[in-house]
């Protein structure tokens, strides 16, 4: 009985556990020919290497065409975040910085559905409203912001029924539990705000409003004065 011929994977164990092959029978790679990956013909085995590279090397370039685009655009946000921070510490008027938040939110990140809800303080409205005893406890209990699926979070209803996906960042005193407001971005796009998505951005931005949202008095002070 003939010996059955190995198959390809057998072949391709047998080369890559025996390298000294390539050594001994040099001569078969110097006239071996294969497919073209684009075209009707055969080509050395040497061109096929060098195709292979080209490949690579073209895929390393838009990675990297890739890469500088986002460090461009992250730059571009850093200063524009940097421009905000100078515009909220400047601000006289505390009671003009919750429709400032929004307003450079909104040119900063090109995205027009930014919601701000803020409770049990004294501000102008909508921003400033009391909210639903759900709504407290949900954002109290956000220790980091939620980004994922817009059905899956309650604060939903603060934005159009077209938002796809969203990113929703507590508002809390630094080291304090409970929150005293909600900052929303919202999304057509399911893709914008994922589940998997870092959030660091979205973090340091709240601890930023957090701080300057402290200059609105306290609902039950004010109510004293």
């Amino acid at each position: 009985m003939s010996r059955p011929s190995p198959t390809a994977e057998e072949v391709a164990v047998f080369l890559q556990t025996n390298p000294e092959f390539f050594q001994e029978h040099a001569h078969i790679f110097a006239d071996l020919r294969v497919p073209h990956p684009h075209e009707a013909r055969a080509i050395s085995l040497g061109e096929r290497q060098i195709l292979t590279l080209r490949n690579r090397c073209k895929e390393l370039e838009w990675k990297l065409a890739g890469l500088l685009h986002n460090a461009s655009g992250n730059e571009r946000i850093a200063q524009q975040l940097m421009q905000w921070c100078c515009d909220m510490l400047s601000e006289d008027d505390a009671q003009a910085l919750p429709a400032l938040v929004v307003e450079r939110l909104q040119g900063i990140f090109e995205m027009p559905s930014v919601v701000l809800r803020v409770w049990d303080k004294v501000g102008p409205a909508p921003f400033v409203q009391e909210v639903g005893d759900a709504l407290k406890h949900y954002a109290s209990a956000l220790t980091t912001p939620y980004c994922g699926a817009a059905q899956d979070s309650p604060a939903m209803e603060w934005l159009d029924a077209s938002t796809q996906s969203m990113a929703c960042v507590a508002l809390r005193p630094e080291g304090a539990i409970h929150a005293f407001g909600v900052l929303v971005f919202g999304s057509e796009d399911p893709g914008r705000f994922t589940s998997d998505m870092a959030t660091d951005y979205l973090s340091t931005i709240g601890r930023l409003v957090s701080a300057a949202l402290q200059r609105l008095p306290e609902q039950a002070a004010a109510d004293l004065a």
